[in-house]
């Protein structure tokens, strides 16, 4: 019985994913080799090198991965709340076990092992939200079920920042992504595109003024967008030409006297007047509230009060950062220029892929990571290495290859029959995306360098095995998918 069990998982896997998964890990060992390779070594296989180390990690994975796809598939779900929890606890105690390694308190030595737990903390959330949304009568209409599905996001990510690893909490932003696909309002995604619009635009310009006007260009581009939003979601959410009109005849009208005032007659800080402004539409939201017995009004309004509020907590947030994620944002913003400081890694990085050219220079044959002129890149900055010795053609082919093995879970999220299978797949493909966006980026300088592994390329037991358990639970629960269809 068990082995015709286990000879109809092996019929039902899908074959290709695990290819996928295959060829993305070897091009992953090859970037380590290169990336970690010093002239004069001879041997790749050796334990006492990184390569050779994480072929030990690969090994273990396809191990972990074979256990994974011979259990029920059953039990993942019943078991999802038993492994979150025991996942915060570890995450609680992590910082009063961890070792400080570059100020960051997340990583827990088991002899000659160190693993670092937010990595499987994922995985484990990831569990926990797909047997919760799968409940039987939740919906994330329902304001109890939506604040519990938020919370269980929210609570590792908080529990990792105490560990100092905000790049590491981060991700887990990615799940809103998969609550935005089982039906979360598209306003709650777009207020929190707006949070970044507005943190980025208020902190990059906040300093610089408009003309000679003692006006920040920051905070009067942010506020103005506050008040374009405001009436945009009023027009979407109300149909309601009138009030509209009312509204982008006061904003534009007041704010152009404003300016003529402050420019001709006498400089005062536009600011001001916006805030004013501002509030006198939240103000006449909430008249439109009471007048409608609508509360879609007062929602607008209270995104309006949050968003003045918001940007004036910016700064705030801003200097609690520690000094080097601070650095990071502003050399990414071009708020300072540090090519030996805070923008190193990624200036050196930058150099390295652009020398690759179209072409590379060929497998152990890039330069500037055999001379270690890239911090971190066997881990972090790995992806430098595919450019300089794979060159434009192979990156490509690399980013390519990510798109087709995420296209294809994708596709095998869409088609469960169960919400289990379904939501537990998009949090993978979320995951995985945000992974790659935020890795490739701030390796070429377009995102801020926060410090995560791009799958199964960095180096590191930590990161792939909890990619892969990720990974092989989703074949699993596919191969059930499968099994029934046959």
């Amino acid at each position: 019985m068990i082995r015709r069990q286990k000879q109809s998982v092996w019929k039902s896997i899908d074959w290709m994913t695990f290819l996928l998964y295959l060829t993305l890990v070897t091009c992953g060992w090859f970037s380590i080799c290169g990336a970690s390779y010093t002239y004069g070594e001879t041997d790749l296989f050796s334990f006492d090198s990184r390569s050779g180390k994480q072929l030990v990690w690969i090994g273990c994975s396809l191990g972990i991965g074979g256990i994974l796809l011979i259990l029920e598939e059953k039990v993942y779900e019943v078991l999802a709340y038993l492994f979150y929890a025991v996942m915060m606890v570890l995450l609680l105690v992590t910082p009063f076990l961890a070792r400080d390694i570059k100020g960051s308190l997340s990583w827990i030595s088991l002899g000659p092992i160190s693993l670092q737990p937010a990595e499987f903390a994922k995985y484990a959330t990831a569990l926990a939200l797909a047997k919760m949304m799968s409940t039987y009568g939740f919906t994330l209409d329902k304001g109890k079920d939506f604040i519990r599905a938020v919370a269980l996001i929210l609570l590792p990510m908080l529990l990792i920042v105490m560990q100092k690893e905000t790049g590491s909490a981060l991700v887990y932003a990615a799940f809103f992504l998969v609550l935005y696909r089982e039906g979360m309002s598209g306003a709650i995604l777009f207020t929190g595109v707006a949070a970044v619009i507005y943190f980025v635009v208020g902190i990059r310009y906040g300093e610089e003024l408009l003309w000679d006007t003692p006006t920040s260009i920051g905070r009067s581009v942010v506020l103005s967008l506050v008040l374009l939003f405001s009436t945009a979601m009023t027009w979407i959410y109300g149909r309601w030409w009138k009030p509209v009109k009312k509204m982008l005849i006061g904003a534009v009208g007041v704010t152009g006297i404003g300016i003529l005032i402050s420019e001709y007659l006498y400089p005062f800080d536009l600011t001001i007047l916006l805030v004013a402004e501002c509030f006198a539409i939240v103000g006449y939201l909430l008249y439109l509230a009471l007048m409608e017995r609508s509360k879609k009004f007062a929602l607008i309004a209270l995104f309006a009060l949050g968003s003045v509020g918001f940007l004036y907590s910016c700064n705030m947030v801003f200097n609690k950062l520690g000094d080097h994620q601070r650095e990071r944002i502003e050399v990414l913003l071009g708020m300072k220029d540090d090519p030996k400081g805070a923008g190193y890694n990624v200036n050196q990085s930058k150099i390295a892929i652009g020398s690759g050219g179209l072409h590379g220079k060929g497998f152990l044959n890039g330069t500037q990571t055999k001379l270690k002129y890239v911090p971190e890149q066997d881990t972090d900055f790995i992806f430098c290495t595919v450019g300089e010795e794979m060159g434009f053609v192979g990156s490509s082919a690399v980013l390519l290859l990510f798109m087709v093995f995420i296209l294809r879970l994708l596709y095998l999220a869409e088609k469960q029959n169960h919400a289990f299978g379904r939501i537990y797949g998009y949090c993978l493909v979320s995951i995985f995306l945000f992974h790659l966006f935020i890795n490739v980026g701030m390796v070429l300088g377009l995102t801020p360098v926060i410090g995560i592994p791009l799958p199964f390329f960095s180096y590191g037991g930590s990161s792939l095995w909890g990619f892969s358990l990720l990974l092989f639970t989703f074949l699993r629960v596919n191969a059930e998918y499968n099994k029934k269809r046959l």
